[in-house]
């Protein structure tokens, strides 16, 4: 005879075998006080017996909480997955998360695609917060989502925030590269700066400014050019600063994928690095020590940023309603063979 299939051990069944009542054994479950220590080990050793699992949705009914994080990155698959930077701080998100017994949920939403259906799934009943990255500044996506009354963090300071956010010092970062190659006696030196519409864009290249000035160097419009973090922008725009016939001894780039494609179009046009040309990137991605010779960059740290991202948010869910002050990392130089 064939044996009837097994059933789901029920809260009730684990309440009768632990010998306390259902209401003692949910509070044990759902982490709830005012329960003795002799219930509580009686609980779980019942749950242990009889291979009791909570019901995901029972139980979040009981604690308002979900357990999911959403982690929305606005930009599309191929940068997401082919630049270092997002693969750091996914993994600092995910460890953290995982530390706190939270969920992650990876959505990749450029700016087309992030109507209707993104709003509508982020809300409490599917996820306890959410978590932003690569936003442009025209992106209303944190004031929607807050406007579920979900908590928002947002990874990269926007020029009206001063709460809610975890960012790379940008500036500073920027400035020491400029001073670094300013030290060396470089005086024409250019930057490959990231979009105009991105904050580390910006404030990279406010910090590219601001280093020239306290060097004493003039700020020449020639000497600038702009990619969007890409290394094929990096090349592009590297020869194109070659061919305005300005001379260019030293070049800060505002990412290392960028600063490597820089590299590649000095080699093909027989620029010596660091003899004729001194390039700094930023980010001490893993390329910095494979280009030739390896890139003096700034160090930055995604993983860190995503676990302080997570701590604010964990921060947030706790006590809803309060600001809390925006988070900026600092940042420090790498000095390499390219300057």
């Amino acid at each position: 005879m064939s044996r009837p299939p097994r059933t789901r051990p029920t809260l009730e069944e684990v309440a009768a075998r632990a010998g306390v009542g259902r209401g003692t054994a949910s509070r044990v479950i759902n982490g709830g006080e005012k329960v003795s220590e002799r219930a509580r080990l009686a609980v779980e050793q019942a749950i242990a017996e009889l291979g009791y699992v909570p019901n995901a949705a029972a139980r979040a009914l009981v604690t308002r909480r979900t357990d999911a994080v959403a982690l929305v990155i606005a930009e599309s698959e191929e940068r997401v997955f082919g630049e270092p930077f997002f693969a750091g701080i996914i993994r600092g998100i995910g460890s953290a998360l995982a530390e706190a017994d939270r969920q992650l949920i990876l959505l990749l939403a450029q700016a087309s695609q992030r109507r209707g259906a993104l709003d509508d799934y982020l809300t409490r009943q599917h996820v306890d917060g959410v978590l932003l990255l690569s936003l442009h500044d025209d992106d209303e996506l944190p004031d929607r989502i807050r406007a579920h009354g979900v908590p928002v963090v947002v990874g990269g300071r926007r020029d009206d925030a001063d709460s809610d956010f975890v960012d790379v010092d940008n500036v500073q970062g920027a400035q020491l590269a400029v001073a670094h190659l300013a030290g060396l006696g470089r005086r024409r030196i250019a930057t490959i700066a990231g979009p105009a519409d991105m904050v580390a864009g910006r404030s990279r290249f406010e910090g590219y400014v601001a280093g020239l000035v306290a060097a004493d160097l003039a700020v020449d419009d020639r000497l600038v050019v702009r990619g969007d973090f890409s290394q094929a922008s990096g090349e592009e725009s590297m020869r194109a600063l070659l061919s305005r016939g300005v001379e260019v001894d030293g070049v800060f780039c505002a990412n290392d994928l960028m600063a490597a494609g820089a590299l590649r179009a000095l080699a093909d046009a027989g620029r010596r690095v660091p003899e004729d040309v001194a390039v700094v990137g930023f980010e001490d991605a893993p390329i910095a020590l494979s280009t030739r010779p390896p890139l003096t960059t700034v160090h930055q740290s995604p993983e860190q940023m995503g676990r302080e991202m997570v701590a604010m948010l964990l921060d947030t869910t706790r006590t809803p309603g309060a600001a809390h002050p925006g988070r900026m990392l600092p940042t420090h130089l790498v000095i390499r063979g390219t300057a």
